[in-house]
């Protein structure tokens, strides 16, 4: 049987993150027989993130890598879309995890009113004595990373702008089918579905949440998503 390991549940989804989600997807519909493992501490992992998954030969990392192992052993993610599809399919995807991805861990970590619920659930297997410190000098961290990569560098009316377009592009999709590429969740709706709902389901009441939650477009395919696909 295959393993998932996964960051564990959080604010009521399947994994705090949308790319553990986005795999124990397309494991759902690989029709493969598998099982979650959770873990906090990916250090030891072969490129020490999450998700990996665990093969009988061996350990796939990346959501992107993993989907190509489950496509090898015959899963189809874009069954019947054209080829100008699943070229939208890819853009959509890359849109999705290369772009909002990083809005919703600014919100995240570098908001002060969800940081305390990050840091209880993160890193309670840090003895209490250091787990400040020490959870602290990660955050500074992964905040130095959303500077490098650039959306750091932006004021939070920028930020706004910046995924209200994101959002729109979305939006035009979801007009004319209840999922991004048709009758059906493709790969497409894998990446973007899952990223959505995080940025949702962040534990504090900020502007990506409201966004999400206010638009009935939006917010009922997250939930149509989760009734199409759901996940224990």
């Amino acid at each position: 049987m295959l393993t998932l390991l996964t960051y564990p549940s959080a604010f009521g989804l399947f994994s705090a993150s949308p790319f553990c989600v986005k795999t124990a997807l397309m494991l759902q519909q690989s029709g493969q027989a598998w099982r979650r493992s959770d873990m906090l501490d990916p250090r030891k992992m072969p490129h020490q993130k999450l998700p990996v998954l665990r093969t009988p030969e061996r350990l796939v990392p990346d959501s992107d890598l993993i989907r190509e192992w489950l496509e090898a052993q015959g899963a189809d993610f874009d069954q019947g879309l054209t080829d100008v599809q699943k070229a939208q399919a890819r853009t959509l995807t890359r849109m999705s995890e290369e772009h909002l991805y990083f809005h919703i861990v600014l919100d995240r970590w570098g908001n002060d009113a969800v940081w305390p619920i990050l840091r209880a659930m993160f890193f309670a297997e840090i003895p209490a004595l250091i787990r400040k410190p020490v959870s602290g000098a990660i955050r500074k961290s992964v905040l130095r990373g959303i500077r490098t990569q650039g959306i750091g560098r932006f004021s939070p009316a920028e930020r706004l702008d910046r995924v209200e377009r994101d959002l729109e592009a979305i939006s035009a999709y979801l007009w004319q089918s209840p999922f991004l590429l048709g009758e059906h969740p493709t790969s497409a709706d894998m990446s973007v579905g899952p990223m959505l709902a995080a940025m949702r389901a962040t534990p504090a009441d900020t502007p990506l949440t409201r966004r999400i939650k206010q638009d009935n477009l939006l917010n009922s395919y997250v939930d149509r998503m989760e009734e199409a696909l759901p996940l224990a």
